[in-house]
């Protein structure tokens, strides 16, 4: 597999039509090759980066990755050697500007508009993402929608509202892929027997180490309070385990072509109600003292996109959260925490 070092010179940004007729931007490329590069941020510690060919390069769909943790995750994918397709529901601006970030990493990137709540449209979505970017490898179910109740005022309707989006898209996402990846041809292999060489490497482990080529994997995103419950969000809790035991059945039913594994954050970034200062108390509130960042979460998905013998697992990215009881949302345990207002 060519690799290219800091020196090597590149064209600019180039476009090409994908399949499907979709304009993507290819990224950088070599110049005596004219094959598109993307580099790895290995490359920031070692004087050469990881280069992988535009046919050697795995497509990840990331859902809801145009902000928050799901773009940081795309941001990692792409840094990885990834082309992305970015799902996006109602942040289209969103999500042009992470794509154009992107794509200065230098890999492809198209951005697909769908709500998850009808089921065709997530029928259709790795289909679509496949059409622009030529196959999909990976499915990053990490879009969800989150309201509050607990019980004594739980509603039916939102709990359906609820499974649709978190629950039965990622199922749906999941099929899609194994169909998707049963019509594809396997992930061309690069120069060293499919694996893809760490600058300072050899094969067959003479000096360094080399990373294993990507095998087809879905990674749900879960929730630490799985693991350590309390009545809040009620609806919303259900709706993670119900995707909690969904990522182990699809493990069984999907080998051995497709890996599915899941990952769960702690308390990752401000939503809902909550503020910056009950924010700041609510994230120590772990045995770590810090709970996950974005950042965190990100590295946690790419290990197991790289990890090929890895399946029917949950990574909890916590900082220790789920090990700490806490009877209720860590939103009302950090107002308790700063105490009455005067």
């Amino acid at each position: 597999m060519p690799t290219a070092t800091r020196d090597t010179p590149r064209t600019a940004p180039r476009a090409e039509m994908a399949p499907g007729g979709v304009a993507v931007a290819v990224g950088v490329a070599d110049a005596a090759t004219g094959a598109a590069v993307v580099l790895d941020p290995l490359a920031r510690e070692h004087p050469q980066a990881v280069a992988r060919p535009a046919a050697h390069r795995p497509v990840a769909l990331v859902t809801g990755g145009a902000r928050r943790i799901g773009r940081a995750i795309a941001q990692a994918l792409a840094e990885g050697g990834f082309d992305i397709a970015l799902h996006y529901r109602q942040s289209e601006a969103d999500a042009e500007a992470a794509a154009t970030e992107l794509r200065a990493l230098g890999g492809r990137v198209v951005t697909l508009g769908a709500d998850l709540d009808d089921a065709d449209a997530a029928r259709a979505l790795v289909g679509r993402a496949a059409a622009a970017l030529g196959r999909v490898d990976a499915v990053i179910n990490n879009a969800s929608r989150f309201e509050y109740d607990r019980p004594g005022d739980f509603q039916p309707a939102l709990l359906q509202a609820l499974l649709a989006a978190n629950t039965a898209a990622p199922i749906l996402l999941a099929e899609a892929l194994a169909a998707q990846v049963a019509a594809q041809p396997p992930l061309a292999a690069g120069t060293d027997g499919g694996r893809v060489a760490v600058p300072g490497s050899a094969p067959d482990g003479a000096t360094g180490a080399s990373r294993p080529a990507i095998t087809p994997c879905v990674v749900n995103l879960l929730d630490q309070k799985l693991a350590n419950p309390n009545p809040d969000y009620l609806s919303y809790t259900l709706t993670k385990a119900a995707l909690a035991h969904a990522t182990t059945l699809l493990a069984q039913a999907l080998a051995p072509a497709v890996r599915v594994c899941g990952v769960s954050p702690g308390i990752t970034l401000v939503s809902g109600p909550m503020n910056d200062a009950e924010f700041g108390t609510a994230h120590g509130m772990s045995a770590l003292g810090r709970s996950s960042t974005p950042e965190d979460v990100a590295r946690a998905v790419r290990f197991l996109l790289e990890s090929p013998a890895i399946t029917g697992v949950d990574l909890l990215v916590d900082g220790g959260q789920h090990l700490t009881a806490q009877p209720r949302d860590v939103l009302f345990l950090a107002r308790d925490a700063a105490g009455p207002k005067p």
